[in-house]
C-alpha cells in the first residue's frame, strides 16, 4: 500500500498533469472562445498555429509550490513527452503513461502500478481532450503585464474564474513573444498558495521510439498491478 508521502506525490503528479496539458494540449486545436480581449485572442491563436505544426513535443519543467502564510516552499523538476493525445510524464519519482486509452501510473518506490481507463464523463479526468475545454468556458481572460525575463519578452495573459467557488484567484499564462511558446503558468489561490510551472526546455519533432507510449507489463515483474477499469 502507498504511504501518505507517496499518496501526496501521486496527487501532485495528477495536478501537474492538468497544468501541463493546460499549457500544451489546449493549443493543439483552435480556440472556440468568443473574444473578450482581441489582443489576447490574437496571441493565443499564434501559439495555437505554432504548436499545431509540431509532430511531437518534449518539455523539461520546474514546478514550484509556495505559501508564505503556511511557510511552505517546494521545488521539483520533471519532463513530459507528448504526441497527439498520448504522453509520458515523469515527476517526483512517478511515471504516468497515457497511450490514448488507458493511464498507467508507475510508482517504483512502492513497486506499484495503477491502470485506469479513460472516463469521458469524468470532469476531473486528466486527458488531452478534457484540457481542450480548459479555456473554452468558465474564465474571463485579458492581456496582462509584459516582462523581460533573462533577455526574453514574456507576455502574460490573465484568466479569472467566473465561478466564485473556485479556489483559484487567477491564472497567469506567460508566452514568449518571439517564439510563441509557453514560458510558464502561474496559479494563484485565494488562500495564498501559488503554484508555478516553468518550461526550462521546449523541444519539438524529436526522434521517438515506436513504443514510446506503450506500457510493457513485463518490465515490472515484481510490481503490484492495481487495475481500476
Amino acid at each position: 500500500m502507498k504511504s501518505n508521502t507517496n499518496k501526496f506525490k501521486t496527487s501532485i503528479v495528477s495536478l501537474m498533469s492538468k497544468q501541463i496539458f493546460q499549457i500544451v494540449f489546449l493549443f493543439l486545436f483552435s480556440f472556440s472562445i468568443q473574444a473578450q480581449d482581441q489582443k489576447a485572442r490574437d496571441l493565443l491563436d499564434q501559439v495555437t498555429a505554432k504548436v499545431k505544426s509540431y509532430d511531437n513535443i518534449v518539455i523539461d519543467f520546474k514546478y514550484s509550490l509556495n505559501n508564505a502564510k503556511e511557510n511552505i516552499s517546494q521545488d521539483s523538476k520533471g519532463n513530459v513527452t507528448m504526441k497527439k493525445n498520448q504522453y509520458v510524464l515523469n515527476f517526483m519519482g512517478v511515471t504516468k503513461i497515457f497511450d490514448g486509452k488507458k493511464t498507467y501510473t508507475i510508482v517504483p518506490e512502492d513497486e506499484e502500478i495503477t491502470i485506469s481507463a479513460v472516463n469521458d464523463g469524468d470532469e476531473n479526468a486528466v486527458t488531452p481532450s478534457k484540457m481542450l475545454t480548459f479555456f473554452n468556458k468558465g474564465y474571463h481572460y485579458s492581456m496582462d503585464v509584459l516582462q523581460n525575463v533573462r533577455g526574453r519578452k514574456i507576455q502574460y495573459i490573465k484568466l479569472v474564474p467566473n465561478n466564485t467557488k473556485d479556489q483559484r484567484k487567477e491564472i497567469l499564462l506567460g508566452i514568449d513573444v518571439q517564439t510563441k511558446h509557453i514560458y510558464n503558468l502561474i496559479e494563484v489561490g485565494k488562500k495564498g498558495t501559488k503554484t508555478t510551472l516553468t518550461v526550462n526546455s521546449f523541444k519539438t519533432n524529436q526522434p521517438l521510439s515506436k513504443n514510446q507510449f506503450t506500457f510493457a507489463e513485463s518490465k515490472y515483474p515484481n510490481y503490484y498491478i492495481n487495475k481500476l477499469d
